[in-house]
C-alpha cells in the first residue's frame, strides 16, 4: 500500500505508517442483503464489533511499545542504553529483512536518500530517547518526546487555534519540571526533547519513503541503516556483554514489543481506521508509559506529573482534531 496523504496530513497523524482505505462492511451492502431483516441485524453486530477491532489493536500496539520500553530499562544495567539501543535495532532489522525481503534494484539515488535519512531518524530517536530513559521515569520521558511530533502538527497546521494547544502542552511541561532543579535530570529531559525532535523528523521521512517504497520494504531497509549506525556505539560502550545469551535474548524481546509487533499492529488497525482517529488514540502513549512505568519499573507519579501528562495528551488530541475537522467539513461540502 501506498501513503495517501501529504506530509502535512502525515504530521497530523503522529505516525506515518500507510493508509489503507476499503471499508470492511462494502461486501455487505451488496444486492440481496438490503431485504433480509436478520441479515440486517447480523450485519450491525458484525459493524460494531469489526469498528472495535482496530482500536483494540492500536491498544495493543500502544501496550507494546511502552512494555518494551520497560524491559529496555531493566537490560539496561547489563547493557547500557547505547547497548539496548544496537540490540533492538539489529534484531529488528533482522526480523524485517527475513519477513519483508525487500528488493534492492530499482530505486533512485532519491529513493536511497530518504531510506537513509529515514534510517537516521529512527537511530536518532531510539538513541536519545533510551539515554532519557537511562536517566527519568518512562512516563516522563514519553511525555516530554511526544512534544516532537505535537510542534510539528502545529507548524504544519498552521491554524491560530493550535497555538493554544501548544501553550496548554508548555503548561503541562513546567508542571513537570516544577518540583525543583533535582528533580529530573536535565540532561535526560534534553535527551528526551531531543528524541521528539527525531521523531518528527521520522514521520516526515516514514511518509516520504512509504511513498517510495512499496508495502514495509522502506521500513525495513530503514531499521538495517538504524542498526549499522548504532552499532559502532554499542559495542563502544558495552562490548562483549552484548554476546551474553541472555541479553541477546531480551534485546530480541524488546525488538519485538517494541518494533515489530506495534507496526504490525497499527498497520492493521489503519485498514480500518481512519488516521485522524488512530492519531487522537496515539496520544494516549504518555499515560501507557506512565502505567508501564509504575506496573515494571515501580515508577510511581505525583499528582502533579499525572496532571502535567494529561495536560500534554489533551494538547495532542485537541491539535489533532482541529487538525482533521476542517478537512472532513470540506469532503462534506464537496
Amino acid at each position: 500500500m501506498n501513503v495517501q496523504r501529504s506530509a502535512a496530513e502525515s504530521a497530523a497523524a503522529t505516525v506515518a505508517v500507510p493508509e489503507a482505505a476499503p471499508a470492511l462492511d462494502a461486501a455487505d451492502h451488496g444486492p440481496g442483503h438490503g431485504t433480509d431483516p436478520d441479515a440486517a441485524s447480523g450485519r450491525k453486530g458484525v459493524g460494531r464489533g469489526a469498528q472495535l477491532v482496530p482500536v483494540v489493536l492500536v491498544v495493543a500496539g500502544g501496550l507494546s511499545v511502552q512494555f518494551g520500553s520497560a524491559v529496555a530499562a531493566l537490560l539496561m544495567p547489563r547493557a547500557g542504553a547505547l547497548g539496548v539501543v544496537t540490540l533492538r535495532l539489529a534484531a529488528a532489522a533482522l526480523i524485517l529483512l527475513v519477513v519483508c525481503r525487500p528488493k534492492l534494484r530499482g530505486h533512485s539515488r532519491a529513493d536511497w536518500g530518504t531510506v537513509v535519512a529515514f534510517g537516521v531518524a529512527m537511530g536518532g530517536m531510539n538513541t536519545l530517547f533510551y539515554q532519557a530513559l537511562d536517566r527519568i521515569p518512562l512516563g516522563i520521558a514519553v511525555t516530554l518526546e511526544v512534544l516532537g511530533p505535537l510542534a510539528l502538527s502545529v507548524f504544519a497546521s498552521r491554524r491560530l487555534i493550535n497555538v493554544l494547544w501548544a501553550g496548554l502542552a508548555l503548561v503541562g511541561v513546567v508542571l513537570l519540571g516544577g518540583g525543583g532543579a533535582d528533580r529530573l535530570d536535565p540532561v535526560g529531559v534534553a535527551y528526551a526533547l531531543g528524541a521528539g525532535a527525531m521523531w518528527a523528523a521520522y514521520i516526515v521521512f516514514s511518509a516520504r519513503t512509504g511513498r517510495r517504497f512499496p508495502q514495509a520494504d522502506g521500513l525495513a531497509l530503514a531499521m538495517v541503516v538504524a542498526a549499522v549506525l548504532s552499532l559502532p556505539l554499542g559495542i563502544w560502550e558495552s562490548g562483549a556483554k552484548l554476546t551474553v545469551p541472555s541479553t541477546l535474548a531480551l534485546g530480541a524481546a524488546v525488538a519485538v514489543l517494541s518494533s515489530v509487533l506495534p507496526y504490525t499492529l497499527e498497520l492493521m488497525a489503519l485498514r480500518r481506521l481512519p488516521a485522524s482517529t488512530f492519531a487522537v488514540m496515539m496520544s494516549l502513549e504518555p499515560a501507557i508509559a506512565a502505567m508501564a512505568g509504575f506496573l515494571i519499573l515501580s515508577q510511581a507519579l505525583s499528582t502533579t506529573d499525572a496532571l502535567a501528562i494529561a495536560l500534554v495528551i489533551g494538547a495532542s488530541m485537541g491539535a489533532v482534531r482541529s487538525q482533521t475537522g476542517p478537512r472532513k467539513r470540506k469532503k462534506k461540502e464537496g
